[in-house]
């Protein structure tokens, strides 16, 4: 998927904004845990990228 370097960008910027305005909650967590699958190359990634395909193609379509 031609997207994970721009998304890897993505998740990293919000998490380090959200993490220097110590805005720690659930959508923290979240953009923690996605920058982490896309980050790594464990198991997890590819049902991940899946899902990002998935909603990426949905949000396109409409």
């Amino acid at each position: 998927m031609s997207l994970n370097v721009p998304l890897v960008l993505l998740f990293a910027l919000v998490l380090g904004f959200l993490l220097r305005s110590k805005s720690l909650g659930y959508g923290a967590a979240f953009v923690a845990v996605m920058f982490g699958f896309f980050l790594s190359s464990t198991g997890a990634a590819d049902p991940m990228n899946d899902l990002t395909a998935a909603v990426v193609t949905a949000i396109r379509d409409l």
